[in-house]
């Protein structure tokens, strides 16, 4: 899906094995970005990328296989039938679905077992929790995705007019100038709660993530090795049932008119 190949080639390179996304078709051969759908008849795209995968990442099988994006024009059961021919023929392990609905999760596992969800979800983006009952019903983990809320809960935000024209901050809710001062105000408060721990407010985000659901696994965002190093120490922070409702007092609906909140 990223740089269509050429991130999994260089993670080839590091990597025995990973897991990888399957993107929609391209609309046609000169457009390199792909549309929101998938080909009326999947099977074969789908059947193209994953054997791409296989060999731009040098392996003998993919651990987790995700649909990226539901396709109003197809069933999520046709999709996961041709996914789950791949875990046949033990060229995938796990599937995994990523931005669609509790109901579709539900028809897919009715296909073939689905190990995880992959999903937007921190202190800011709370939607997600709509999940929990039938992830919990039916055994399946969930992979959290933007657990720093977009940077906003990185500790080091900046106003709109501070970032890019063509920023995709620009088109963020909590970077709206209405609503960016109430947001701040959130992460202030927050930052005074991880303070008070002796952790970073990112850390303060990884660990309520953590401390949500033993299922619940956050991949924070890591543009250099000390940054890993601190989302790790994330682990070891520990929050008591007073510091998850002061959180929620905080932040009770999330960011203000927050983006999937």
């Amino acid at each position: 899906m990223y740089g269509w190949g050429d991130g999994e080639k260089l993670l080839g390179t590091a990597l025995a094995r990973s897991a990888t996304r399957s993107p929609s078709p391209p609309s046609s051969a000169s457009s390199p970005t792909p549309p929101r759908c998938s080909a009326p008849t999947p099977a074969p795209w789908i059947r193209k990328v994953v054997d791409d995968s296989l060999r731009n990442l040098g392996v003998d099988y993919i651990d987790v296989l995700y649909q990226h994006m539901d396709d109003p024009n197809v069933s999520v059961e046709d999709v996961v039938g041709v996914m789950k021919e791949y875990v046949d023929a033990g060229k995938v392990k796990y599937l995994g679905l990523s931005n669609t609905t509790p109901d579709n999760v539900r028809r897919a596992h009715a296909v073939h077992p689905i190990a995880v969800l992959q999903t937007e979800y921190s202190i800011f983006a709370r939607r997600s929790e709509a999940f929990f009952p039938v992830l919990e019903e039916l055994g399946i983990g969930l992979v959290a995705y933007s657990p720093l809320a977009r940077g906003f809960l990185s500790g080091a935000v900046k106003p709109r007019d501070q970032h890019a024209a063509d920023d995709f901050r620009q088109y963020i809710p909590w970077w709206a100038p209405e609503h960016f001062d109430a947001n701040v105000a959130i992460t202030a408060e927050l930052t005074k709660l991880a303070e008070g721990k002796g952790t970073t407010l990112a850390q303060l985000a990884l660990a309520w993530l953590l401390e949500k659901k033993d299922y619940i696994v956050p991949i924070p965002g890591s543009r250099n090795p000390e940054r890993v190093a601190q989302n790790l120490a994330a682990a070891e922070v520990k929050l008591t049932a007073d510091d998850l409702a002061r959180i929620d007092e905080i932040a009770p609906n999330g960011g203000v008119s927050g983006y999937l909140t």
